[in-house]
């Protein structure tokens, strides 16, 4: 992988790289890039992979490579402390509760001492805390050079370390919402950089069609409203009704919201006509245009005050672009666009492109070299010098990785296919139980958790259970807590129970220092990016095969345009992206080379059927185990100590 990625950065190019786990991709891609001396980009699927990378990894290797490289973090505007909205944050009505004035002055206090400004370094509070959005700032709320603390803005003096660095990292968000509202900086970045490189490159379909579309939510309006009645009473007290116009744009989002109904969980409802699926029609164009009302009157406030300060001009820009997307979403929406809406405690719109491949076709594609410097003085790279690198553990499941390059627009690139170098066959084991209820039974989740709950009571915990649905996480996660002997000391993790980053720390810990080991049941987040190598995870349980929600609206749309195509949706859409999670929650087993585990699958479709074997052959190639007896002794050989490793390894 290191000699492919060396010559496309030495040629440029497109490369495609699926690494298995344990290759060690990201020193692969580092160790050339850095070796290079080219100007580089990297990014990552996560904020937490970022500061991987730019706190562990790439400090260890300019060491030991005694390399004079300057490195660079760049997060989204709102991962950044605001100075002039934490100045603000007193004023604002909930800061006079008592838990809100202790949180704000630790956040005060820690502003007196960070260099950086990002939020990480401040533990305690993270993005879902209601004190978050009062001292950070967006695209929406930004003041840009008219604010009174430009010159100290953490933001911008993060870009300027950026395009000053040889390496910069990012991640995918930060990527698409530059190209699609070029607000971050990245931008002005790219063109100058020689080498961009994305790691954990299956998630750009998904994220790259979020960002690339237009949305509009009820959250956003309830924000404005908010933001609103926070200046005027701060900045203009008594020249406008302000409580009157944020109390009218608050009932208007959540009139909207009703409109949508009850859902249990977070819920995509396709929308292809005048109104999303279940909803009335006029219901539905009676609420947008309430909410249309309450931003046109909102507006008219702003529009009197906005000579008094800065805030209340990029107020007055914010409601004029939320007043034009609920006018947008109005209208019918466009052929070559897919349109929903996403139900939750909020009420979310949008309307995106089926996947990314014009947005990466255009980027990669080799045009003339741009004339002149760009504004920050940096030079530009010409674009058909450029070397591009996509990789990650799972990448599709045919040699030519074309569930991958095909909507991501890399057809022509070079692709690679790098092994594990794990002994699968003897560290691990897979097992298709019989006797459990076909998927879809209401009776399928118990027989799951049943056979969870009596594993574990084996092994002491170190069990991870990935569901595909909430409902079945819920089932399973109230069935092991209301079931499991206290007197055996395990302890069950449900995923919403507690923070993410506790579960995992918890789970992590396991039977060390005299602790218990954990089961822990979890959704759609687990399944990839959690890494627990050695005792602490040895049995990863599946509920059943992932395939996507027929009904999803994506889902939907993209399978029409294969339809049309002449092709399968199954086989070319369902089959290949079920194979892709299978593969990342089976990747959740071994971690490293002395790790052993059994991996579960309650589905005999795995077995039954004849697409049974082709997601067979995209897990890594681990024995089979064939029936429960067999089960039972892999689970006790479990408890033995492990082998030592050969020599040299």
């Amino acid at each position: 992988m290191a000699l492919a990625v060396t010559e496309t950065v030495q040629d440029g190019g497109v490369l495609v790289v699926e690494a298995g786990t344990g290759v060690g991709k990201t020193f692969a891609y580092l160790v050339p890039v850095l070796l290079s001396g080219q100007r580089a980009l990297i990014s990552t699927a996560t904020k937490a992979l970022q500061d991987q990378l730019f706190a562990r990894d790439l400090p260890r290797l300019t060491e030991v490579l005694n390399l004079p490289v300057r490195v660079a973090l760049l997060k989204g505007r709102s991962s950044y402390l605001c100075i002039h909205r934490m100045e603000q944050a007193r004023h604002h009505p909930q800061a006079s509760q008592a838990i809100w004035q202790r949180a704000l002055s630790r956040v005060e206090q820690w502003a007196q001492v960070t260099r950086s400004g990002d939020m990480a370094e401040l533990p305690g509070l993270d993005e879902t805390s209601g004190l978050w959005p009062l001292v950070t700032s967006t695209r929406d709320n930004c003041l840009g050079s008219n604010c009174p603390r430009y010159k100290a803005c953490h933001v911008n003096l993060a870009r300027k370390e950026a395009m000053a660095a040889d390496v910069v990292v990012i991640n995918h968000h930060l990527f698409f919402a530059d190209l699609a509202v070029r607000e971050s900086g990245v931008a002005e970045l790219l063109p100058t950089v020689r080498v961009t490189v994305f790691d954990e490159a299956h998630q750009l379909n998904e994220i790259g069609v979020n960002f690339l579309g237009q949305e509009l939510s009820t959250q956003q309006l309830l924000e404005l409203a908010r933001d609103a009645l926070g200046a005027g009473l701060s900045l203009a007290r008594g020249l406008v009704d302000w409580q009157g116009l944020s109390q009218q744009l608050e009932n208007a989002a959540r009139d909207w919201r009703l409109v949508a109904g009850h859902h249990r969980g977070a819920t995509r409802l396709r929308w292809d006509g005048a109104a999303p699926q279940g909803i009335e029609d006029a219901q539905w164009a009676s609420g947008l245009q309430q909410v249309g009302r309450a931003l046109e009157a909102l507006c008219q406030g702003l529009d009197q005050v906005t000579e008094l300060a800065p805030d209340f001009q990029r107020l007055l820009e914010r409601c004029q672009a939320l007043r034009q997307l609920s006018n947008r979403f109005q209208e019918a929406g466009a052929d070559d666009a897919v349109r929903w809406a996403e139900v939750s405690a909020a009420l979310r719109v949008v309307q995106a492109p089926l996947d990314v491949a014009e947005t990466f076709a255009r980027l990669t594609a080799p045009p003339p070299a741009p004339q002149g410097a760009l504004e920050s003085g940096a030079q530009p790279v010409s674009q058909g010098s450029r070397a591009w690198v996509f990789t990650s553990a799972t990448l599709g499941d045919d040699p030519g990785l074309r569930w991958f390059t095909g909507p991501c627009g890399l057809t022509a690139a070079r692709t690679l296919r790098v092994e594990s170098p794990f002994d699968y066959a003897h560290q691990a084991a897979l097992y298709v139980p019989e006797g459990i209820a076909a998927p879809g039974a209401r009776q399928h989740s118990l027989d799951v958790a049943r056979l969870v709950l009596d594993a574990a009571r084996r092994i002491g915990g170190r069990t991870l259970v990935l569901t595909t649905t909430l409902s079945a996480m819920r089932t399973i996660g109230e069935f092991l807590q209301s079931h499991l002997d206290s007197g055996l000391g395990l302890e069950v993790l449900v995923q919403g129970q507690s923070p993410k980053r506790l579960l995992m720390a918890r789970f992590r810990e396991g039977s060390t220092q005299g602790q218990s080991g954990c089961i822990l049941v979890a959704s759609a987040s687990f399944w990839e990016g959690f890494d627990v190598p050695g005792d602490a995870l040895q049995l990863v349980v599946i509920d059943k095969l992932p395939f996507a929600p027929p009904d999803d609206p994506v889902f939907e749309a993209r399978g029409k345009r294969l339809e049309q195509q002449g092709r399968s949706v199954f086989m070319d859409q369902a089959l290949p992206e079920a194979a892709v999670m299978l593969k990342q929650g089976a990747g959740r087993l071994i971690r490293s080379e002395t790790d052993r585990g059994i991996l579960v699958v309650c589905d005999q479709r795995l077995s039954l059927k004849g697409y049974g074997m082709r997601l067979v052959k995209a897990l890594p190639p681990m024995r089979r185990i064939t029936d429960s007896r067999e089960f039972e002794q892999a689970l006790a050989d479990l408890l033995l100590p492990s082998p030592e490793l050969p020599p040299g390894l």
